[in-house]
């Protein structure tokens, strides 16, 4: 980690995003180690992102249509 990290994960707290938007946007950005890291940590949110991940635009069935 470096100050410049510190810096953007205070930017990024001032825009005030959902926690869990925060890890999925982790683990796009993770390499595998870091993803797999993520995925012990977080085995549901991990398990949403990819089923997201492979739907046609992020939807899931009973998602609401707006």
């Amino acid at each position: 980690m470096s100050y410049y990290d510190y810096k953007e994960s205070q930017r990024l707290n001032a825009e005030d995003p959902p926690f869990y938007a925060l890890i999925m946007a982790a683990l796009r950005k993770a390499d595998s180690f870091n993803a797999d890291r993520i995925r012990i940590a977080f085995p549901e949110t991990y398990k949403e992102f990819m089923e997201r991940y492979n739907a046609p635009g992020g939807r899931l069935e009973g998602d609401l249509s707006t």
